[in-house]
């Protein structure tokens, strides 16, 4: 699995998981930087360029590109969603536990679904 984090998560996180073994990619990674404050547009189309998976929490963007797109028989990138109630911004652990739950999902030996809520490990 190839992810590209959008936006809102911090190029760090990028960086955790490159370091755990992940072929990860931030719209902060100077290679991408080009997509920083460009539309879910442009962030879905270069994600299905790359082939790979955004990590975003706007779940309305782009559940409404993918339907889009399947309607048009256009190809879409998987989507792995993630929200403030799951993962909560404001708290200073929210960091450790998406770097755990993507790393556990990037380890796991399961083709992932095209769609994924992520939640917080246990």
């Amino acid at each position: 699995m190839r992810l590209l984090l959008d936006e809102m998560f911090p190029g760090a996180l990028a960086e955790q998981l490159r370091a755990r073994g992940h072929d990860v990619a931030s719209i902060h990674d100077p290679e991408y930087v080009r997509l920083e404050g460009a539309s879910d547009v442009d962030v879905f189309e270069a994600a299905v360029v790359e082939t790979r998976i955004v990590v975003t929490e706007d779940v309305s963007g782009f559940r409404s590109l993918e339907i889009d797109a399947l309607a048009e028989g256009r190809s879409t990138p998987g989507l792995i969603f993630t929200t403030d109630r799951q993962f909560p911004r404001g708290d200073p652990a929210t960091f450790g536990r998406l770097v755990r739950a993507l790393d556990a999902l990037l380890g796991s030996e399961v083709d992932p679904p095209a769609v994924i809520f992520l939640r917080r490990p246990r």
